[in-house]
C-alpha cells in the first residue's frame, strides 16, 4: 500500500509541476480529476472518474469533470485511450486498415500500410485475454489544424 500512496504522490507533484510549464492553475478540483485518474491502471471513462471525484467534491459537475479532462489531454498532460473525445466512432470499411486521428478536430481517417499490417500479435497482449485483431491508431493533428495554428498571429 505504502509503494502505491509514494507512486500516487509523486504522480501528483510530476502533474502540478507540468500544470506549471503548461500555464494552468492547479486547481483543487483538477487535482482532484487527476488524483482520481492516477490513482488507477484501469483507464477510466468520465463517468467513472466523476463519481470518484464526487466522493471528496459532492458539488462538482459531470460538465467540469469532462472538460477538465479534455483540457488535460489537449496540453499532453493525459492521453485519451480509445474512442474518441465525445461519442463513439463507427467505420463500415471492414478491410484491414488503420486509423490517423486528429488531437485537434477529432478527424478519423483510414490509411493503409503495408508494414503495419506485418506487425505479429504481441504475446504480452494474450496475458488479458485472446486477442481478436490488431489495428494502429497514430494520433496527430490534421493538415487542416496545422493550417489554422500557422495562420494565427
Amino acid at each position: 500500500m505504502k509503494k502505491t500512496y509514494d507512486i500516487l504522490e509523486k504522480r501528483l507533484a510530476d502533474f502540478r509541476e507540468a500544470c506549471e510549464r503548461q500555464g494552468l492553475k492547479a486547481t483543487h478540483q483538477r487535482l482532484e480529476i487527476y488524483r482520481e485518474l492516477a490513482s488507477t491502471e484501469e483507464h477510466p471513462d468520465v463517468e467513472t472518474i466523476y463519481q470518484g471525484v464526487t466522493k471528496r467534491i459532492p458539488t462538482i459537475s459531470r460538465d467540469t469533470v469532462y472538460r477538465n479532462l479534455n483540457l488535460l489531454a489537449e496540453h499532453g498532460l493525459i492521453s485519451i485511450v480509445g474512442m474518441s473525445h465525445e461519442r463513439l466512432r463507427f467505420d463500415a470499411n471492414m478491410a484491414h486498415h488503420h486509423h490517423f486521428v486528429c488531437v485537434k478536430c477529432g478527424m478519423i481517417q483510414d490509411f493503409y500500410s503495408p508494414n503495419l499490417d506485418a506487425i505479429k500479435m504481441p504475446k504480452e497482449a494474450k496475458a488479458f485475454g485472446t486477442p481478436v485483431s490488431l489495428h494502429v491508431e497514430v494520433k496527430g493533428v490534421c493538415a487542416i489544424c496545422q493550417h489554422a495554428h500557422q495562420e494565427k498571429p
